[in-house]
C-alpha cells in the first residue's frame, strides 16, 4: 500500500526538449511554460546590460524568442539559443534609446563627492552596452571568449580587449 505523496515534493522538472517541439508546433499551454521557464532567465541577462530599461529589454528579447522559436532546430540548445538572442536584443534595444551615453571616466568626481552613487548598477550605467554584454557574458554566465564572440557577433581579440577595458573602466569607477 503506497502512503501519500509528500506535500513538500519539488515538481519534475519539465523535460525542456519536448516543451520546445510542443510549443513549435503551436500548443499554447507549453508556449505559456516555456514563457515561465524562460522569463527569469532572460530577465538575468538583460537586466545588467539595458540597467533601467532591463524590463523593455526582456520584453523586447522575449517577443523575439517567441517569434524565432520555430527557427530552433536543435531543443535542448533552448537556454544557449535564448541568451544569444536575450543579449543582442538587450544591447539593441540600449542603442536605440540612445539615452545611456557613458561618462567619461577620466573625470570621475573624487571620492567622498557626494554627487557620486558607488553601487554596482551606477558603475555599470558608466560602461558602454557592448562592455555591459561583454560583463554579463564572461563574468556572470561564464562563457569563455570563444563563445562570448560567437554570441556577439565579434571576433575571440575584441571580446578579449572589450573585457579588458570594461573590466578596468569597471574598477576605477567602483573605486571613485
Amino acid at each position: 500500500m503506497d502512503g501519500p505523496e509528500e506535500p513538500d515534493a519539488a515538481p519534475a522538472e519539465p523535460d525542456v526538449a519536448a516543451l520546445v517541439r510542443a510549443a513549435q508546433r503551436g500548443d499554447q499551454l507549453a508556449v505559456g511554460e516555456l514563457l515561465e521557464l524562460v522569463t527569469p532567465y532572460v530577465r538575468r541577462l538583460c537586466g545588467p546590460i539595458a540597467l533601467d530599461d532591463g524590463a523593455d529589454a526582456t520584453q523586447e528579447a522575449l517577443i523575439a524568442v517567441f517569434r524565432k522559436l520555430r527557427q530552433l532546430r536543435e531543443p535542448a540548445a533552448l537556454f544557449g539559443w535564448v541568451r544569444s538572442i536575450a543579449v543582442r536584443e538587450a544591447v539593441r534595444h540600449v542603442r536605440r534609446v540612445a539615452h545611456c551615453v557613458p561618462a567619461d571616466l577620466s573625470e570621475l568626481p573624487r571620492p567622498g563627492d557626494p554627487e557620486l552613487a558607488t553601487d554596482i548598477e551606477d558603475v555599470l550605467a558608466r560602461l558602454t552596452p557592448e562592455h555591459r554584454a561583454v560583463l554579463v557574458l564572461r563574468d556572470l554566465e561564464g562563457l569563455d571568449e570563444r563563445a562570448t564572440a560567437e554570441l556577439l557577433g565579434v571576433a575571440a581579440g575584441t571580446v578579449k580587449s572589450r573585457l579588458s577595458r570594461a573590466r578596468l573602466s569597471f574598477r576605477r569607477a567602483w573605486q571613485q
